[in-house]
């Protein structure tokens, strides 16, 4: 998963013709950490299908405000600099709904 340092990289990341998903975290946000041990194991699985970045929301506040990131862990599909589809909540998310999440987002861009 590629951590973004910079508002160039973002807009860099999300223009790409390629799925790209965002993962907004905090280094505080305890169901953030939970998640950290299978996300490696998730984002093999999509390999080639997705690509994944994360960026840390206390980093780049204005853009979490801008794109209405309240609840952490959220995740939010981009391709071609637009917005997808997002899976955003205060909850904590289980592999199973990341999974259920990412097989949406393939089913959105095959859509497009």
């Amino acid at each position: 998963m590629v951590e973004i340092i910079s508002l160039e990289q973002w807009q860099e990341q999300i223009g790409k013709d390629q799925v790209t998903v965002a993962k907004f975290y905090t280094d505080w946000c305890p169901d953030c950490h939970r998640i950290d041990p299978f996300m490696p194991e998730v984002e093999e699985a999509y390999q080639g299908k997705i690509e994944f970045i994360s960026i840390n929301r206390d980093k780049f506040e204005e853009l979490g405000k801008e794109l209405d990131v309240f609840g952490i862990p959220s995740f939010i599909a981009f391709r071609n600099g637009r917005e997808l589809i997002r899976f955003v909540s205060r909850q904590g998310k289980s592999r199973q709904e990341i999974e259920q999440f990412l097989d949406r987002v393939l089913q959105v861009s095959q859509a497009l």
